[in-house]
This record gives structure tokens, C-alpha cells and sequence, in this order.
């Protein structure tokens, strides 16, 4: 039992340091360093210089069909686009943000040097709001970042902030014991990240028919950009994407709520840019009612993830296994140890499960 609650302890802690690591579309450094420490165990390691990484199982053949395993190591955050005459900062949003979700967001900017300045998206106080202004949101080019300065050149000179210095959302991730829940930012998709590594960590010396590659993929927020280059170099079999994907439960009826918490992951039937190989969906749905995992399926009128990439650079039938998060693309979420668990205990019981015969059956007529 001890062991079991130390096993529980060092992947909550895990999930922690991946939701607080940096990283923004492009500038995906502190996060890639850190998913390499912590899978290299288990698997090869390499990249490229698109900082996409690759982690091949340790137990891979190179004589078995290839299942491409994805997560993406990019979040949503914002770029300095110039200082403005009063030292604020005008920015641009990096990824798929709404405005409402922005005034009055913690955040800290990367300068020159390589630190970390922090700062708010600044709101005007509303004792100097007109009645129009306190019932509108001011468009995202309208919106400045206060650090501190009061002039342009503190900014430029003493603050080391200028064009092109990434902006990331400052939030702490904690987790509640009492109701297994994790409170921070970034969780899309270092809940799939971090259900890469336990997955490749629980299944050493467990055979599995295929050959296992981890890819960690850049740039998804931005238009699944890194997960073209993994697909291409990687030519898989068959692959799953790990993505953490936006809850619908605290708004949406109970007969139309696809995604909540504690339900289990969600199986992805359509979005804007994917549709999942029907026969490769099936299995997996039979799978996991089989092994009494509990998940959901959903059909989405937006959003998109790296399977759209992967299936159609290739052809390999894919599907998504979805971490659900509450509020997603904001700057704080909520999603829960038990979605996370129930995702690696589905994704494991794939990989040892899938065969030869079973992956001819997705491309048959």
C-alpha cells in the first residue's frame, strides 16, 4: 500500500512540474527538457530542430508495426509585439484565445537576457470607467501588460523587454487531496504528456506486439505544425494522440455533455479537422467497456489536435484519447488524477491488446 500511495505522490508531483514548466508555441525549451528528464528512462531520446522530440521505446524491435503515441508541448500564451510610449506592452495572442478570458491575467515575460519579468494584463480601475466601458471588453489590441515601467525606454533598457520576448501565463498548479482535483494553467497537454511517460514507464518488460515511439510534439497550438514533421519521420502503423481536451460539463445539458470531470477520458468522433478511423474508434470503445475503464465519446463543433497531422500525413488509422479540463485556452483549468489514470489504463491496455491482425482489420473495407 505504501508503495502504491509513493507511486500516486510522484505522478501528482509530476503533473505539477509539467503545468508549471513555460512553454509557448515556438519556445517549448524549459518543457521538452523537462518531458526528456523524466521519460529517458524508459526510452531513446532525440530531437530535432523544431524541438519536437522523439522518445523510442526501450523494448522496440524495429521489426513490428510502429504505433506513434502524440502529445503536444505547446500551450496558449502571448508574444510582445512593441513597448508602448508609456513603457506599457502591446501584445499578440499565441494560440486560440477569447478576450473575455485575458484582462487582468498574471504573467510573466522572458526578456533579452533569459529572465523572467513578471506582469499583469492591465485594467483600467473602475473608478475611471464609463458606463459603457464597465460592460465591455476591450479588444486584445487594445489591451496592454503593465510590468512595473513608466516609460518606453525603462521598458527597452531596464526591464530588457522589446519585439518578440514570448509572454507565459503565471499561475502555480495544485492539487486537492481530498477531492483528487488539480487547479493551474497549461493542462492541454501536459495531462497527455504526462500519461506518455507513465504509460511508457508501466509497461517495461511487458510485451506488446508493436514498436512503441513517444512523440512530443511542437507548435500544436498554432496549427499542429510539429506533429506533420513527427508523422513524417516516424511513418507509423497506427497512432494515438494523448490530448487534453475542453470539458462542456459546467455548461451544457447532462444529455448533450460529452466531456466532464471524473467521467473518464473522451474518445473523439469529430471536430473541425478530424474525423478517427471508425474501426480503430470501435475497438477501443469494446476495449474499454471490456476492461471496465470508463470514458466518453464526443462530437465537437470546434477545436482540432495533432490526429488530424498524423492521420493525414500518412494514413494511419488514429483516434484521441482526451484528458478532460475544465477551461481550457484560460488561463486557469481544473481536471482530475482519476481522468488522468483511467487514460493510462486505456492506453496501456491498447498497446498490449493491438496485433497485427487486429491493425489489418482498421484498413479493411
Amino acid at each position: 500500500m505504501g508503495e502504491i500511495i509513493l507511486e500516486k505522490q510522484r505522478e501528482i508531483d509530476m503533473l505539477k512540474e509539467f503545468s508549471n514548466a513555460n512553454a509557448i508555441s515556438g519556445f517549448e525549451h524549459e518543457f521538452v527538457k523537462l518531458f526528456a528528464d523524466k521519460i529517458n528512462p524508459y526510452a531513446n531520446v532525440e530531437s530535432d530542430g523544431m524541438l519536437n522530440l522523439y522518445a523510442y521505446r526501450n523494448e522496440n524491435t524495429g521489426n513490428k508495426p510502429v504505433v506513434q503515441l502524440d502529445a503536444h508541448s505547446d500551450a496558449v500564451g502571448f508574444m510582445t509585439q512593441a513597448v508602448r510610449p508609456n513603457g506599457q506592452i502591446k501584445f499578440v495572442p499565441v494560440g486560440g484565445w477569447v478576450k473575455y478570458n485575458i484582462p487582468g491575467t498574471k504573467v510573466k515575460i522572458k526578456n533579452k537576457e533569459g529572465e523572467f519579468i513578471p506582469g499583469v494584463v492591465a485594467t483600467k480601475p473602475p473608478h475611471f470607467m464609463s458606463e459603457s466601458e464597465k460592460n465591455s471588453v476591450p479588444e486584445i489590441s487594445e489591451m496592454s501588460i503593465d510590468v512595473g515601467a513608466s516609460t518606453r525606454q525603462e521598458t527597452l533598457e531596464v526591464y530588457k523587454i522589446d519585439t518578440g520576448c514570448p509572454i507565459f501565463v503565471d499561475v502555480e498548479c495544485m492539487f486537492n487531496e481530498k477531492t483528487g482535483i488539480f487547479f493551474g494553467k497549461d493542462f492541454d497537454d501536459r495531462f497527455g504528456a504526462a500519461v506518455m511517460v507513465t504509460v511508457l514507464e508501466e509497461l517495461q518488460g511487458v510485451d506488446s506486439k508493436m514498436d512503441i515511439v513517444a512523440a512530443l510534439s511542437s507548435q500544436e497550438e498554432v496549427g499542429l505544425r510539429g506533429a506533420y514533421v513527427t508523422a513524417r519521420k516516424i511513418k507509423p502503423d497506427v497512432s494515438i494522440v494523448l490530448e487534453s481536451c475542453p470539458a462542456d460539463d459546467t455548461f451544457t445539458p447532462d444529455w448533450l455533455s460529452q466531456t466532464g470531470l471524473n467521467r473518464g477520458p473522451m474518445l473523439r468522433d469529430m471536430d473541425t479537422t478530424f474525423i478517427p478511423n471508425p474501426k480503430f474508434q470501435q475497438y477501443v470503445c469494446d476495449l474499454a467497456d471490456k476492461k471496465g475503464i470508463p470514458y466518453t465519446r464526443s462530437v465537437r463543433t470546434g477545436g482540432g489536435q495533432d490526429g488530424a497531422a498524423i492521420y493525414y500525413e500518412n494514413g494511419a488509422p488514429t483516434i484521441v484519447i482526451g484528458i478532460p479540463v475544465r477551461y481550457e485556452h484560460s488561463p486557469y483549468c481544473f481536471a482530475t488524477y482519476h481522468d488522468y489514470r483511467a487514460a493510462v489504463e486505456l492506453t496501456k491496455a491498447i498497446l498490449t491488446d493491438l496485433d497485427i491482425e487486429k491493425l489489418k482489420s482498421f484498413k479493411s473495407f
